[in-house]
């Protein structure tokens, strides 16, 4: 299945890309965007481990299972005050 994964912040900069579609097995889970991406992109591998990653509207773990169409955003932990 094809999915299309949007980056933002530090994730987005070092991809150099907004977006990264991404040709994954089914079933594929949070995880296996994960290794996906850092595959596709090898400047994200240091990230991979971190990012935070959403399907929809919610954060999502590595076991959650994503479908062809789902919204998927990734982005490095933030921190501030």
């Amino acid at each position: 299945m094809k999915l299309a994964v949007q980056l933002y912040a530090r994730a987005r900069d070092l991809a150099g890309l907004d977006q990264v579609e991404l040709e994954l097995n089914e079933p594929a889970s949070v995880g296996d965007v994960r290794t996906a991406l850092a595959d596709c992109v090898p400047e994200l591998a240091p990230l991979t481990r971190g990012l935070l990653i959403a399907v929809g509207t919610d954060y999502a773990d590595d076991s959650l299972t994503v479908a062809a169409g789902d919204t998927v955003v990734c982005f490095p932990p933030v921190s501030g005050g």
